[in-house]
């Protein structure tokens, strides 16, 4: 059976999720809708200089090369 797009997004960051726990951070996904998959950052991301780096390197990327459908990836509080 075929994952949804929100199934697909979420094995992303499932897949990234180790690498930000290894460094006293988390990810959570909020929500896809319109194209926008909706993420918080948690823990030592949550106001990490690094954290954009993070987000469009590993995060962004992973989905948008599996998840052609998500145009954009947004943090929210």
């Amino acid at each position: 059976m075929a994952k949804t797009i929100k199934e697909q997004v979420a094995q992303c960051i499932e897949e990234v999720r180790p690498q930000l726990q290894a460094d006293g951070g988390d990810i959570e996904l909020v929500d896809v809708e319109n194209g926008v998959a909706k993420v918080k950052l948690k823990g030592a991301c949550n106001g990490c200089p690094m954290s954009a780096m993070t987000l469009q390197w590993g995060v962004v990327n992973c989905i948008k090369k599996r998840v052609p459908e998500i145009k954009n990836v947004e943090v929210v509080p």
